[in-house]
């Protein structure tokens, strides 16, 4: 049974224009995104001072005047962050509570070594309680992804089949699992790719019944390429990933593509350092904030 907060939270991802901002950069990531943020890994030892280096940076991001619900209705967070404090609140609370900001949960334990042209998630085995967390600090939704390299239609169907049913035991949970089957925007075969995911992602939504997902998918080569994935009964919002392209590629290609929104890692981050005095800072997060809202409008 959802929450108070939790169909409140729903009401705003369904009917409120904006993007979801990816802040779950987890241990693997964290280095790379540091670096892209102005900290270099000598200036932190070990993962603990690493964490508290992310997490400073995450803070300093979702307290920023620009960082609010007006133009971001959600943010993905890595158990880590959920774990900690923002101004003497829970982070998902401090979300929530002070920005109006909705807080979803990254829940996948990392990607499979490649094969048939895909990377599998990796086995979650403690996603029940991982799930009940999130569920009493008020977490609205998650997020998981596997990778898609080739146009292979055993690998992509399989992707698709474990996204769907960890999805399931997700919203069996009370939550709103996104479902992220990325594909690799270097792959050679992207557009075929894409051809097979659809399908594939077809075929489960109608097998859902009343149940509900969001969907965060590669833009496509084809522009309105998931409209079918967009308008469909079962889908609640379909959310589009940076991919690696730069911020304004990103929202060249995301605006051609109608009623998806975006859901910007490296691309909203894009500009803004540890460097940065509050005021150089706060002017670089809201033009960046401003530019991907724009593209999400379309």
């Amino acid at each position: 049974m959802a929450s108070q907060a939790q169909q409140a939270m729903l009401d705003k991802i369904i009917t409120q224009k904006g993007f979801i901002a990816a802040l779950d950069q987890s241990g693997g990531s964290t280095p790379k995104a540091l670096k892209l943020y102005g900290i270099e890994e000598s200036e932190y030892s070990g993962d603990e001072e690493m964490f508290d280096m992310v997490h400073a940076m995450r803070t300093r991001i979702v307290t920023c005047n620009a960082f609010s619900g007006e133009r971001v209705l959600g943010a993905i967070l890595f158990e880590n962050t959920l774990d900690r404090e923002i101004e003497g609140l829970a982070s998902s609370h401090y979300l929530w509570q002070k920005k109006r900001v909705v807080p979803f949960l990254k829940v996948d334990k990392g990607l499979e070594a490649e094969a048939n042209g895909v990377q599998l998630m990796k086995p979650m085995p403690e996603l029940d309680d991982l799930l009940a967390k999130a569920n009493a600090k008020d977490v609205f939704g998650t997020k998981m992804r596997s990778v898609v390299k080739l146009a292979n239609h055993e690998g992509i169907k399989a992707v698709v089949e474990q996204q769907f049913a960890v999805g399931k035991q997700i919203i069996a949970a009370g939550l709103v699992p996104i479902i992220e089957p990325e594909v690799d925007i270097n792959s050679p075969e992207k557009a075929e790719a894409e051809a097979l995911l659809k399908l594939e992602i077809l075929t489960q939504l109608n097998l859902l019944g009343d149940e509900k997902v969001m969907l965060k998918l590669t833009i496509p080569t084809e522009a309105d390429f998931y409209k079918e994935l967009v308008d469909h009964k079962n889908v609640i919002k379909v959310v589009a990933l940076s991919g690696g392209y730069s911020r304004d590629d990103a929202n060249a290609k995301l605006a051609e593509n109608h009623g998806m929104i975006a859901s910007f890692s490296r691309a909203l981050t894009e500009g803004v350092s540890a460097k940065q005095t509050d005021e150089e800072f706060e002017a670089a997060l809201d033009a960046a904030i401003e530019s991907i809202y724009q593209a999400s409008l379309t």
